[in-house]
């Protein structure tokens, strides 16, 4: 009998040493990667001291008997739903430079599936789902059975667990006070699992505070009740294009690694714009946004409000907030915009002041989608033509055209055709077929090129069709709404993004010398960077009265 017996010792030593190890793993993990001591020192992080456990341990040790066991199973629920938090934030992170907010973010994951499909294709979206969901359940069952074991055993030698706690509690206490850290300065007395409690908890409470102050500060608008009459008297009879690139981040020009595509598309659009006449201004914008959320950085250029997140974005949709389009709008204007990545109902359009939105059905596209993106840059900016641009005896146009051919999952990417061959979009039935971003996304490297080739694509088509169609009244403003995924810049990329303006008219770049912008489509290291909610007032300034020349 003595070879049983020693065999489920060994199984509850094992099993004990696994919930130990389980439970301690899950109080220490970061919520970032990068938080990681960095090289082969990743190893270090495991020397910590999570105060977590000391004090869970002692509860469980004080409870009464009878509550103990479901104090141990409360915990353990906690625990496993807060490592799900945290494996969550690691993702966010990891795409969009930022926490998971747990009020607000869940509409995002409806994104994140479809970017899977794009990507991976649907049969393995699903999968990912269902297994990311199987995940989550066993996390938050394993923690529960972990907390039950240790308890169980703690009670049973309550002794010896006093006296373990006594020292590690001893041993965090004077840690913490020298403040003792680990290679990549994370401090061996922890305490993350209850930050993040804390911080979850707080978050509706904070969402609630930041909405009121977000609708009273939009309230706050000295351009809001001011005439169309004393709005962009500079732009009076000129057509203003304003254009999103989806992506096209500052390292997209900058980082030496994958931007070869887009320094040539832009030394390109140079020349050809100064052959057709034109010249350029360009600087850089802090967005509100990385890596995704697109909507978040247009409504923030637009209304001159910091919109980082889903509620203020929300918020923003609900007030009367004067837009850039709007005050085109007000000034006589007519404002359309090109919309292509809409494919169903847009209230929005009416928020920001347009008198037509072009949307996915409006723009009558014919040939075949490339993957997120519905349609080509190209075929969009045609169909602009065709729509608006073209009208004769029209008056002055103010159109705000969002370009999506540099959207994740970068492949297929378009490439540029003969307008004339242009059609219903039937003809880039060859191009769809090119690339499978199933086999772009096996490669981290090649990802980061065919990103490069799409903001190219993108630059391409719109400094194209500037060239081949616009008359001496256009002026063109186009920038990026956010950088990349961490996939193709890392984590700790920053936020900007560039911004051009074109124009033929001298007058026109005269109005914004003082910004000190540089002369081309290709932004210097050392323009200036404005936070990206800051331009509608400058420009509302330069191209209004204040900004006659005195």
């Amino acid at each position: 009998m003595s070879q049983p017996k020693s065999y489920r010792r060994v199984i509850r030593h094992v099993t004990t040493g696994f919930a130990a190890v389980l439970v301690f793993v899950a109080l220490i993990l970061p919520d970032q990667i990068t938080r990681l001591p960095p090289g082969n020192h990743w190893y270090t992080a495991l020397l910590r001291i999570p105060i977590e456990a000391l004090v869970a341990g002692a509860v469980l040790l004080l409870v009464p008997v009878r509550a103990r066991r479901w104090t141990a199973a409360g915990l353990g629920v906690l625990l496993g739903a807060l490592t799900v938090v945290k494996l969550v934030d690691i993702g966010f992170f990891a795409v969009l430079a930022r926490r998971f907010d747990p009020v607000l973010d869940w509409t995002l994951f409806d994104d994140g599936f479809h970017f899977l499909i794009d990507s991976i294709g649907k049969a393995s979206a699903i999968g990912v789902a269902a297994g990311a969901v199987l995940l989550a359940a066993l996390l938050i069952a394993g923690m529960t059975w972990a907390m039950l074991r240790l308890t169980a055993v703690a009670v049973g030698h309550r002794r010896l667990a006093w006296s373990g706690m006594g020292a590690a509690g001893v041993a965090w206490a004077a840690l913490f006070a020298i403040g003792y850290q680990l290679i990549g300065g994370i401090p061996v007395a922890a305490h993350a699992a209850a930050d993040l409690a804390r911080d979850t908890a707080l978050a509706l409470p904070k969402d609630l505070a930041d909405k009121r102050r977000f609708v009273a500060e939009a309230a706050d608008d000295r351009y809001h009740d001011r005439p169309g009459s004393q709005l962009l008297t500079a732009l009076r009879g000129k057509d203003v294009v304003v254009s999103f690139i989806e992506s096209y981040g500052r390292d997209a020009v900058e980082n030496p690694a994958f931007n070869g595509a887009v320094l040539t598309a832009l030394g390109d659009g140079d020349r050809k714009l100064a052959a057709a006449g034109f010249a350029a201004r360009s600087g850089f914008l802090t967005s509100s946004t990385a890596g995704g959320g697109s909507w978040l950085a247009h409504s923030t250029f637009l209304s001159g409000m910091w919109v980082n997140n889903e509620s203020r974005y929300r918020s923003l949709m609900a007030t009367d907030r004067l837009t850039l389009t709007r005050a085109f709008k007000n000034a006589g204007h007519r404002t359309v915009g090109i919309e292509p990545g809409v494919i169903f109902a847009w209230p929005e359009g009416q928020f920001y002041g347009y008198d037509q939105v072009y949307d996915k059905a409006a723009l009558n596209y014919h040939g075949p989608q490339f993957s997120w993106s519905p349609m080509p840059d190209q075929y969009a900016l045609a169909q602009f033509q065709k729509f608006e641009y073209a009208k004769p005896g029209r008056g002055p146009l103010l159109a705000e055209i969002t370009l999506t051919s540099s959207h994740t999952p970068w492949a297929p990417v378009p490439s540029m055709l003969d307008w004339d061959r242009l059609g219903d979009g039937s003809v880039y039935g060859p191009q769809a077929r090119t690339t499978d971003p199933k086999s772009v996304w096996k490669d981290d490297s090649r990802v980061k090129t065919e990103y490069a080739r799409s903001i190219a694509y993108s630059v391409d088509s719109l400094i194209g069709w500037a060239t081949e169609y616009a008359d001496d009244n256009l002026v063109m403003v186009f920038l990026g709404d956010h950088q990349p995924a961490s996939v193709v810049v890392g984590q700790n990329a920053g936020h900007d993004v560039p911004i051009t303006i074109v124009a033929k008219d001298p007058k026109i770049l005269d109005r914004i010398a003082s910004w000190g912008w540089t002369s081309s489509v290709k932004p210097a290291p050392d323009a200036p960077v404005w936070p990206m909610n800051t331009f509608r007032d400058r420009f509302l300034t330069a191209f209004g009265p204040e900004g006659d020349p005195h």
